[in-house]
């Protein structure tokens, strides 16, 4: 389902621009040069609303996060949900709107600690597996970005792409660390930081399946 287009968009997104990483980046950036202090940095891929990446910045304020949404529209409410939050966390979040594939243009080799990547578009027609977040393309991609034993975690409510996934990493010789096919009821449970999505999943009972990956 599409978003509706937001009213006063583009000056909404303007009015968050201190936490907001201007794209495109016209060459190669260490990601560190956008936070004051120098921190681990964590890149979330489609933040979506942003509920995530304001929990993860506020619980770890010793990473800094970078959180990544292709959809302007979308993006904006994770930056407004940022902003009314800047008073629970550390000056350690920022965003940017940009799409996944032009992400080794933006940021230099092996400059991120971790990828997160949470209910990503599962694109369940066979034709279309190659615009999955986890086919190998793209974790070749991951991989250039991540400095060595860098981590990937995956999430998602989708049982074809995780198994797609358990496939890919295999087929690239990644060590998958840890796996659940219910995550909210595993060990993790206590440590997770929900999406929007996920929490609407868990009041319906629906099973989280999740990843740990080490390149």
């Amino acid at each position: 389902m599409r978003m509706r287009r937001k009213k006063h968009g583009a000056e909404r997104i303007a009015a968050c621009s201190e936490i907001l990483i201007p794209s495109p980046i016209t060459e190669q950036t260490n990601p560190q040069s956008f936070f004051a202090d120098e921190k681990p940095v964590c890149l979330e891929i489609g933040c979506g609303k942003g509920d995530f990446a304001v929990g993860m910045s506020a619980k770890h304020q010793d990473l800094n996060f970078i959180a990544m949404e292709r959809v302007a529209d979308v993006a904006c409410l994770a930056l407004e949900k940022a902003m009314a939050a800047s008073d629970t966390r550390a000056d350690n979040l920022r965003f940017i709107i940009a799409d996944a594939r032009n992400l080794t243009e933006f940021f230099l080799p092996h400059s991120f600690d971790r990828i997160y990547l949470n209910f990503s578009d599962p694109w369940p027609k066979k034709g279309y597996a190659k615009r999955r977040l986890t086919h190998r393309g793209f974790l070749e991609l991951y991989r250039s970005l991540l400095v060595e034993g860098g981590l990937l975690i995956l999430k998602t409510d989708n049982e074809g792409l995780f198994d797609f996934s358990l496939e890919e990493f295999e087929a690239m010789g990644l060590t998958i660390e840890w796996q659940t096919r219910d995550l909210h009821n595993s060990e993790a449970a206590a440590d997770n930081v929900m999406t929007e999505y996920e929490s609407h999943f868990s009041e319906i009972g629906q099973v989280i399946y999740s990843a740990r990956v080490r390149f």
